[in-house]
């Protein structure tokens, strides 16, 4: 039989977009799956809403819990705004009063050879009895307790496997490592398995993570896979592949509204293209990626502007003051601006929140102000290249112009970066400050630049009331860039309209 031959699968959506995203469609229908992960992970929720999507298309599902009591699990599920109702059923399997009655215990037989096949023998009653589509069974710990032996519990799991798979019932088995993190048992037998994570950073909120393991036969999104748990259920961000996105477009150069800018950038900034600007603080690298933004909403086009480091009020003002009218743009809809937490938000879910205004919203620029507030979701620089890549990529690949900022340690002379991720732009932007006429001046540069040729000077940049204005290209200066500069020529006038002496 050739590839083509071969008929893909019924899939089980759960619910979860995200999820079924990562598993291509779903769960495999009349296969036996299991998700595993520590107490607090979200397995109870993702069965639930498994469950739930079941019943939104007419398919019985039965919940057997042996960990909890049947009102924790309807009252879980009301805290989702859930109902457990037909063709929903709960069944409750925990220990009778009278097995915590000493006189009633027996001694003949171990008391768990009793109880794992009494265990047995009630889930398979439920099955008969509500033949249902979709089966959750919650959770494996405490079968693995009653069997005692690994041998006994992997002949329980397969007698299950057998009989549920007899009944063309999709299985979802709950794990949650509380006993022998290292059994394997279960991940031989199932069809597939889904691992979940929780980490708890030194400061912010709890970030989950979830990763497929294996998934027999089928083609899934490997690596992990950022999720939050919300009100109404589970939020999964599935890992960014830019390979996946190609699109078709005119690259052709766009301009930020200042012409010595665009005339040093070799007629501006190509669009699908990334810009990095580099510079100490408060060197204006926000203030000229606003510029961008202003002129493509000018232009009729949309923008999205990330900002993890100012507070949102203080930049509106600030930008008013330049003559850029952020609240305006916003409120026409050609402006989405938005504060980032990168406490609270993390990675994943940044970028699929890019994603999303790009997909759905129709932006074509977009600005991130700055890598070192992103680079605080993620202190390991290496996530963070990798990351910043695939988002970068993506957004090339959509025809959207993307402006990232880093801020520089230090003022003056060799400055250095939090993160190198100079070799991924297309355009590199150095701003400096440097000392001339007894005042402290700023220095702009274009220093890379791959779709087209550019100016290779260093133009003097001000920044005031009448907004962003640059200079003629400083060519009797030397050592701009370092902070110090020495002046060589007999007349270099900057921008206050005062010349140097002659020093000659």
């Amino acid at each position: 039989m050739t590839s083509t031959d071969r008929t893909t699968p019924a899939k089980a959506p759960t619910g979860i977009p995200g999820l079924d995203d990562v598993l291509h469609g779903g769960l495999t229908r009349g296969r036996l799956f299991l998700l595993e992960g520590s107490p607090g992970t979200g397995k109870t929720t993702i069965a639930l809403r498994f469950l739930m999507e079941g019943a939104v298309r007419g398919e019985r599902g039965l919940y057997v819990t042996l960990s909890e009591s049947e009102d924790e699990l309807r009252d879980g599920a009301a805290s989702h705004g859930w109902v457990l109702e037909a063709p929903i059923e709960v069944m409750e399997l925990v220990p009778p009063e009278s097995l915590l009655d000493a006189d009633q215990q027996q001694s003949l037989l171990y008391s768990s050879d009793l109880e794992l096949g009494e265990t047995t023998r009630q889930v398979f009653e439920a099955i008969e009895r509500v033949q249902p589509v979709r089966i959750v069974l919650d959770s494996l710990s405490e079968i693995r307790l009653l069997a005692q032996s690994s041998l006994r519990y992997r002949r329980q799991i397969l007698a299950l496997k057998h009989y549920l798979t007899r009944h063309e019932a999709t299985v979802l088995m709950l794990d949650d490592l509380t006993t022998e993190a290292q059994d394997k048992t279960v991940h031989s037998v199932a069809h597939g398995v889904v691992r979940l994570e929780e980490l708890a950073p030194s400061y912010g909120a709890e970030r989950r993570r979830m990763r497929v393991v294996k998934y027999r036969g089928q083609p899934f999104r490997g690596g992990y896979h950022d999720f939050n748990i919300e009100t109404g259920g589970v939020q999964v961000y599935p890992r960014l592949v830019a390979g996946e996105h190609r699109t078709s477009y005119d690259r052709a150069p766009l301009g930020s509204g200042i012409p010595e800018l665009d005339q040093m950038l070799g007629g501006g900034v190509e669009r699908g293209s990334s810009t990095l600007l580099l510079g100490p603080a408060g060197a204006g690298k926000s203030l000229i990626t606003l510029q961008f933004a202003s002129s493509a909403v000018q232009r009729g086009e949309k923008a999205a502007i990330f900002v993890f480091d100012e507070e949102l009020g203080l930049l509106f003002n600030r930008a008013l003051a330049m003559g850029i009218d952020l609240a305006a743009m916003r409120d026409s809809g050609g402006l989405v601006i938005e504060q980032v937490d990168a406490a609270e938000l993390s990675p994943g879910q940044f970028a699929h929140r890019v994603r999303q205004k790009v997909d759905v919203g129709g932006i074509g620029t977009v600005v991130i102000d700055s890598l070192n507030g992103y680079q605080a979701a993620m202190p390991d620089e290496r996530d963070l290249v990798l990351h910043i890549h695939e988002l970068l990529q993506y957004l090339n690949r959509r025809g959207t112009s993307t402006f990232l900022t880093v801020a520089q340690h230090g003022l003056v002379g060799d400055m250095k970066s939090p993160v190198d991720v100079t070799y991924l732009a297309d355009t590199v932007v150095l701003l400096r400050y440097f000392e001339a006429a007894g005042r402290v001046r700023r220095a702009i540069s274009c220093i890379k630049k791959r779709a087209s040729a550019h100016e290779d000077t260093i133009r003097e940049v001000r920044i005031g009331a009448e907004g962003i204005k640059l200079g003629a290209p400083l060519e009797n200066f030397q050592g701009v860039l370092r902070g110090v500069p020495v002046y060589v020529g007999a007349d270099d006038p900057l921008l206050d309209n005062t010349s140097l002496p002659d020093v000659s």
